[in-house]
């Protein structure tokens, strides 16, 4: 019999399917067949437990309408579907003082499918090769008289999957429309509006950086050659791989540029803390495969352990960050940031969103949930009103019951 992702009258924002009954439902199978990783235990673990008694919790109540409901503490997992609305609320917050008013750029830069299988098996060396050749080729360009002459800012956000979970690392990049021009004299703005740089051009010198220092890893033995990749422990074969990677165009695809600096928010909020999949986009499941959907209307269907699988692909290592700032918006920028604000106009003011997705607000009682001022406050607020009456903020008393782990299940609306 088929589950499928309906939500209950009152909260339709709120899935019944969720990637933690996917897990429970074909868990135990596929941890038989496949070998996790220590990260990949950690995150399974952390799902099935998330906003289910296990964790312990609270039970809020509408002291107007009656309402109550247990809410269970959140397993904050970097990697759980669950756990990134709040933390990107936070981070939005955080990075407010850094953003620049000015015109931003949207680019994505993909590694070629020769390199994946490489990827897979160093990842940690791989994905900061990719943040490094970037942020240098973006910067060098930048600095080039030719085409800025100035500093940029840039931050880079890593993706590893597409939208069926296949293997696709990537890095999603904001650019500043112009750069703090040398020794700080001002700000510089690009000639157009319309395009960074010339994606053929940052293409190539992508592709030089990256195969250089590919190559450098090779050379000091620091990449891991076995299975898929163990032909390339062969100089020869990894060379010819290599003349094949140089022969071939790697081109960046340059998305539409932002039409101001307060789209750079919403950006920001979406992009940061996304994991591979939403539990929103969970169709059905049945004893055997999982449906849900991949883009313009189009679904995509697995079994339950290859859906599994799949998402524990995109378990990064212990400790790699995942988010990383360059240039003007680098840690390290902070004189140079206010050198730039004081070149350019006050960025406006920034409206506080109206409704926050239920599957995004804060469930738990931990002391870092206290509230702080602007968007993280809001949606704090907002996560206590009362689904039933809309108009009363639930209050929270003791959970006096805890069912037993075997019979927890996740947190209901």
């Amino acid at each position: 019999m088929a589950h499928a992702a309906v939500c209950e009258p009152g909260s339709a924002q709120r899935p019944r399917l969720e990637v933690a009954d996917v897990f429970r439902s074909f868990g135990d199978a596929y941890r038989e067949s496949h070998a996790l990783s220590q990260q990949q235990a950690k995150v399974f673990e952390a799902i099935l437990a998330c906003r289910t008694a296990i964790l312990g919790g609270h039970l809020d109540h509408c002291e107007q309408c009656g309402f109550e409901r247990p809410s269970y503490n959140s397993c904050r997992n970097r990697h759980c579907p669950k756990c990134q609305g709040i933390a990107a609320a936070r981070w939005v917050e955080a990075r407010k003082q850094s953003i620049l008013p000015v015109h931003y750029f949207h680019m994505v830069v993909t590694l070629p499918a020769e390199l994946r299988p490489l990827a897979l098996g160093n990842r940690e060396r791989v994905f900061a090769l990719l943040f490094q050749t970037v942020s240098d080729t973006l910067l060098t360009l930048g600095a080039d008289p030719e085409r800025l002459g100035g500093l940029l800012g840039l931050t880079a956000v890593l993706h590893t999957w597409t939208r069926d979970l296949s293997f696709h690392p990537h890095l999603h990049c904001i650019v500043t429309g112009g750069g703090l021009a040398p020794e700080g004299h001002g700000w510089i703005s690009l000639k157009s509006e319309d395009y960074l740089f010339p994606v053929l051009v940052m293409g190539r010198l992508f592709r030089g950086k990256f195969l250089a220092g590919l190559k450098q890893l090779y050379d000091k033995g620091r990449l891991r050659l076995t299975g898929s990749c163990a032909h390339l422990d062969d100089p020869d074969v990894f060379r010819l791989l290599l003349d094949k990677l140089y022969r071939k165009e790697w081109r960046p695809y340059a998305k539409r540029p932002f039409a101001g600096p307060e789209q750079v928010y919403d950006y920001l909020g979406y992009y940061t803390h996304r994991v591979g999949i939403s539990n929103h986009r969970l169709l059905e499941m049945d004893q055997q495969s999982v449906r849900f959907k991949t883009r313009n209307d189009k679904t995509a269907t697995l079994k339950g352990e290859e859906f599994i699988r799949r998402f524990l692909l995109h378990v990064l290592p212990r400790g790699f960050v995942k988010i990383r700032h360059y240039g003007l918006l680098g840690g390290k920028a902070k004189a140079k940031r206010q050198a730039a604000r004081a070149a350019l106009p006050p960025l406006p003011h920034q409206p506080l969103p109206a409704t926050v997705p239920e599957e995004d607000q804060p469930a738990t009682t931990d002391n870092n949930d206290t509230p702080t001022d602007g968007l993280l406050s809001r949606l704090l607020e907002l996560a206590r009103r009362c689904p039933r009456c809309g108009k009363a903020s639930l209050v929270r008393r003791p959970l006096h019951t805890r069912p037993p782990p075997s019979t927890a299940a996740r947190q209901d609306p």
